[in-house]
């Protein structure tokens, strides 16, 4: 089975210790030392994407090995549950493994699955979200979504890229983050950022490398709608005309659009000293959303208009129903919702992101939408929404789930629930709470939001049992 988390790793072990002949597996009656190579049989998968074992009876987590697979392993870090190894050599290749698209796999923090195939990669997921289900709720849907999947490269709409000018170096690195380092991977592409941006990373840290705010330039918010790229880039000190000037150039040579964050992130202003904007369409359902490049938006916009239609067509809401969306940020699917149900009403604890909705659906001709800012981690109980009933619930929340809102369930009584998670532990545990409340869990699958990460993102529905 694939996939463990790192408190529920299987208790068998494989034991060993480097050979003369690296593809036997011995035994070894201890944990290895720091620097200690082995030779090792990977039996698992863990849900950060490492390859698991043990080693003189502690577990040992493999980075980029897969299940299946003998490889040389030796150990980088020690902890007290488990130890960390980088991966030397392969000697036995699982059926899965593939070779990595991106010139700097291994480093990069940005992907941690791009040695894997890209289906065993959904597949990975699915089983993923089906172990935890059980482990946790201990709940199992009537039937399994198929799992919704779109490009695997070039996907990424949304990023922050670090910047940092090293001295040693001489130069401007532009980049996410090393595995598990503050430091900024030396980089010139990226096969999941969306073609446009991937290709500004090296003119970028060319170009930054001359501003005199070079070393005071921490970072670059990413922000691709239909048709513009905006980067907002964080500065610490003034830029100066010379560097006004410069940024003006590469934003014209680019066709991008470029803004300063001097304080806070919604902020940011252009250079022409207009407010940044972008847009995408869902147009299946005739809508268009105008976002800002810090509004919170899906990163993958395939992945996202797959969903709005899997949501519309499984939370089927009728003419005259009365709609719930919680956690709605700026509409993204309060708003198509309205083109089918009798009213909608999004709740959304950011009120940027509740101004944002407001004027969207006016944008788009739905005044039979409402809008209000509410903090749904607290106690929610004398909320206006919690006082009436709803036909049908949407459920989007960050990765800390919705308990408040799946404990008090009963108060405003749903037929049907469509829940979005980010995470599917919180999923299970809530999921759990519904049922205990006389929910059914009619169904459940996960998005492939992230190809090459072990981030996992699924969707559940839940109607009252009958």
């Amino acid at each position: 089975m694939l996939g463990v988390s790192s408190d529920n790793v299987k208790s068998d072990t494989v034991e060993c210790r480097a050979m003369s002949d690296p593809q036997e597996i011995t035994e070894l009656d201890r944990p290895l030392r720091r620097g200690e190579q082995a030779t090792v049989a990977i039996e698992d998968l863990t849900h950060e994407g490492r390859g698991v074992t043990r080693v003189g009876g502690k577990v040992l987590f493999v980075a980029d090995a897969l299940p299946g697979e003998i490889v040389d392993a030796t150990v980088v870090r020690r902890r007290r549950g488990h130890d960390e190894a980088r991966l030397d050599q392969v000697h036995q290749s699982s059926a899965d493994r593939v070779e990595p698209r991106c010139a700097w796999f291994g480093t990069c923090g940005g992907c941690s699955l791009q040695h894997l195939d890209s289906a065993a990669q959904l597949a990975l997921k699915q089983q993923w979200l089906v172990d935890t289900l059980e482990r946790i709720g201990h709940v199992t849907p009537q039937r399994w979504l198929a799992p919704l999947s779109g490009p695997a490269w070039g996907y990424r709409r949304r990023a922050r890229l670090g910047v940092k000018y090293v001295e040693r170096k001489e130069r401007v690195l532009v980049g996410f983050r090393e595995r598990h380092k503050p430091y900024i991977t030396d980089m010139a592409g990226c096969e999941v950022l969306v073609p446009a941006v991937a290709k500004l990373i090296a003119p970028l840290q060319t170009m930054i490398a001359e501003l005199s705010v070079a070393r005071r330039l921490p970072q670059i918010e990413v922000a691709v709608g239909d048709d513009d790229v905006v980067l907002v880039m964080r500065v610490l000190d003034e830029p100066d005309a010379a560097d006004i000037s410069r940024l003006q150039s590469f934003a014209a040579a680019h066709e991008i659009t470029i803004a300063l964050q001097r304080g806070r992130p919604e902020d940011a202003i252009c250079l022409d000293g207009s407010q940044p904007e972008l847009h995408y369409r869902l147009d299946k359902h005739d809508i268009r959303f105008d976002f800002g490049p810090t509004d919170f938006v899906q990163i993958n916009a395939a992945i996202n208009s797959e969903m709005i239609d899997a949501i519309v067509t499984q939370l089927d809401p009728a003419a005259d129903d009365q709609v719930l969306d919680l956690f709605c940020g700026i509409g993204n699917i309060t708003l198509p919702l309205a083109r089918y149900a009798g009213r909608v009403t999004g709740i959304e604890g950011a009120a940027p992101q509740v101004e944002r909705a407001r004027a969207n659906a006016a944008a788009n001709g739905l005044g039979n939408t409402d809008f209000a800012v509410a903090d749904l981690s607290t106690d929610i109980v004398s909320m206006p929404f919690m006082q009436k009933h709803w036909d049908r619930l949407v459920l989007d929340p960050p990765r800390s789930g919705a308990a408040a809102v799946c404990e008090n369930i009963d108060r405003i009584n749903p037929g049907r629930i469509v829940y979005v998670s980010c995470h599917p532990a919180t999923l299970a545990r809530d999921i759990a709470t519904l049922v205990a409340a006389g929910y059914q869990l009619e169904s459940a699958g996960v998005m492939d939001m992230f190809p090459h990460t072990a981030h996992v993102e699924s969707m559940a529905v839940l109607s009252r049992a009958k």
